[in-house]
């Protein structure tokens, strides 16, 4: 059997005695080491020590075989999972960024969180512009509502050294999803009344006919 370090398994326990608990997580009671490894052999398990600091040290009745393929798996999982997060991209503003520069910026903030990265805005007072931090705040608070179809701010704009920040995280798919249907929505409910707001002039037109038609015969 494969052994990894960290954990005695069967006669490898060096303990006297053992705090033995089943394949169902109940406690059995404190036994000889030698009786807790014969009853796990009865049953078909391992004696694993789980607890080695305890006093006396915790013992588990297990497949010793299938308890380290399951704890494989899960670090396996976890690197996985840490592999599959995407880095933090940054994007540094001026307060007194050109419109051109901004929209550009813009840009590249939206492909960013498109691609399913979060994003953190900041934006960099210079000399004196500290002294007016609402510039600042208002900036980021516009680039935050020109971003809301795609993210969303974490956290409230805060200062950093001289620099205001916030971090902007993608939108789930489900949030994506719901925001395209509503935008969808609003943009049929447009088409609709400005349907009917080129067709009111051509009932009004149709209206008058009879106007004109009575008109006709009092001056005949």
């Amino acid at each position: 059997m494969i052994q990894k370090p960290g954990y005695r398994v069967n006669w490898q326990i060096r303990a006297p005695r053992v705090l033995v608990i089943d394949e169902q997580g109940k406690k059995v009671g404190i036994m000889l080491t030698r009786d807790a490894v014969r009853l796990a052999e009865e049953r078909g398990l391992d004696l694993v020590e789980v607890g080695e600091s305890a006093n006396p040290p915790v013992a588990k009745l297990m497949d010793y075989g299938k308890f380290l393929y399951q704890k494989h798996k899960q670090e396996k999982e976890a690197r996985k999972k840490s592999a599959g997060q995407k880095p933090i991209k940054e994007m540094k503003i001026g307060v007194k960024t050109e419109e051109h520069d901004l929209q550009t910026k813009l840009r590249h903030i939206r492909e960013f969180l498109e691609k399913g990265n979060k994003t953190k805005l900041i934006v960099m007072y210079r000399g004196r512009e500290m002294a007016h931090p609402e510039l600042g705040r208002q900036l980021l608070e516009r680039l935050i509502q020109e971003l809301a179809d795609l993210g969303a701010p974490e956290y409230m704009p805060k200062l950093e050294g001289r620099n205001l920040v916030t971090m902007i995280a993608p939108h789930s798919k489900q949030m994506l999803e719901k925001i395209k249907k509503q935008k969808e929505a609003e943009a049929q409910a447009g088409k609709t009344g400005a349907l009917e707001h080129t067709e009111q002039p051509s009932q009004s037109v149709s209206a008058s006919k009879p106007a004109d038609a009575d008109m006709t015969k009092e001056d005949k």
